[in-house]
Order: structure tokens, then sequence, then C-alpha cells
């Protein structure tokens, strides 16, 4: 399966896909729970020498969903931000010891200042930037945009067809794969 994205023009033309976002179009002819399910359904048509050209997967019922991952404390953010720091200092200090002059060979001392100045940068920008929140949020998340449902769409052309393919994947056994 190939992802494009909204914004890549050079395919967007081959695939006929409009230049402005614009709201799907076709005949709903199957509609799942998940987007695993969905894309089951399109890989099943796929198999199956579809016109899959003619196919949308819509997500219907757009959710931001926060999933809450741990509390956030002064020493978790210092250590976060020691951390990143360190991997950029040592990369930053890897590069000035590659081609920093003085012979063939790793010099070391640019990869130790860099590693020390890449922790204690990292240190001060963590600190700020949690200071500056003031405990209004003190946990650390995650974000996922979700669907309450996903609607496969086809053109009206091919709609029949799909529909009746979907119907034969929907009586087979759930790990069944032909």
């Amino acid at each position: 399966m190939t992802v494009t994205s909204p914004f890549s023009s050079s395919t967007r033309q081959q695939q006929g896909l409009p230049r402005m976002p614009t709201p799907p179009s076709g005949w709903p002819i199957g509609s799942y729970a998940t987007y695993a399910e969905a894309q089951r359904a399109v890989e099943h048509l796929a198999d199956s020498d579809f016109a899959v050209e003619d196919v949308t997967i819509v997500g219907v019922d757009l959710m931001l969903v926060e999933r809450v991952i741990g509390r956030l404390s002064w020493g978790k953010v210092l250590g976060t931000g020691a951390v990143s720091g360190a991997w950029f200092g040592l990369f930053v200090g890897i590069l000035l010891g590659l081609f920093s002059g003085g012979g063939p060979g790793i010099h070391y001392e640019p990869i130790l200042v860099g590693l020390v100045s890449g922790m204690f940068f990292g240190l001060v920008f963590a600190a700020i930037s949690y200071a500056s929140t003031r405990g209004r949020r003190d946990f650390s998340s995650a974000s996922q945009l979700v669907a309450g449902r996903y609607d496969v769409l086809c053109q009206p052309r091919n709609a029949e067809q799909g529909r009746n393919l979907l119907a034969k994947l929907a009586m087979r056994p759930s790990g069944s794969t032909s």
C-alpha cells in the first residue's frame, strides 16, 4: 500500500486526485469499526482484481485522542533534557572531531566538549520550558487522530461489484486469508 501526502503534486494529477481538499464521493460499500478492518477490506478488493482506484476509505466522527503516558516531575524533565542534549552534543562533537585539524583520526576532546555542552544546554532549556508551564501541565501524553468508524466508498460504476466482494469477505472466518 502506498500512502501519499495531500501536498505532493507530482503524483496527484497522475492519480486523478483533486488539487484542493474536497469531500469524498462515492457510494458506501462497507463500514468498519477499525482502520485495520477497512484496510483488510480494500486488500480483499485488490486481491480480487477490483478497480481499487475507485475506492476511498473515509474516517467518520473524527476525534483527537490524547493518551496520558505519565506524570512529569523535575527529575524526569531534567533527565530527559540532559539525555536529549547529550545526543545532540555528541553528534556535534563527533562532527567537530572528524573534521578538526591536527592530523588524521578522531579527536576526542571536541566529542567530550560537545557531549558536556549538549547536556548542559539540554538541562537549561528543559528547565526553562517546564518552569514556564507553572504546574499547569504536569503530565506527558501522546495524541492521535482517530475515527469512530471507517467507511469504504466506491464510485457508482463499480459499487455493486465491490459490495458483493465485501459481502463474501464478511462471510469468511476472520482468520482466513484466502
